[in-house]
């Protein structure tokens, strides 16, 4: 008992040492203030916080999103192909690829494929 209330008074001990050690050396300068600040989603955190957002920004947000997780879908299916029948695999595969044609129409309408504006 004596020994883990020596160890955790020199965890402790030690933790509280190293931050403060390392706010000692840290150069925080007041023109370092916008490096240090966070950035999120395009807004500017020293502008006004009530400006409206982009659209076209969620939108790309939103491409990025769908492509990112039809490959993590994509690949399950391939191991899928082993264990099932095959006109099972088929129409999961068909129903899954319409689906992402279907969006990808979609963005295609909204003109969020022309990246050049």
């Amino acid at each position: 008992m004596i020994l883990l209330f020596y160890l955790t008074t020199m965890i402790f001990f030690l933790s509280n040492m190293i931050m403060i050690f390392s706010m000692i050396l840290s150069k925080k300068m007041l023109w370092d203030r916008e490096k240090c600040s966070p950035f999120e989603c395009g807004f500017d955190p020293m502008c006004m916080s009530r400006i409206p957002f982009s659209l076209h920004f969620f939108l790309i947000t939103m491409i990025f999103l769908i492509f990112d997780v039809e490959i993590a879908l994509i690949l399950p299916i391939i191991l899928l192909f082993k264990l099932v029948n095959f006109f099972v695999w088929t129409k999961i595969s068909l129903f899954f690829i319409v689906m992402l044609l279907i969006g990808l129409y979609h963005e295609w309408n909204q003109n969020m494929i022309n990246w050049i504006n």
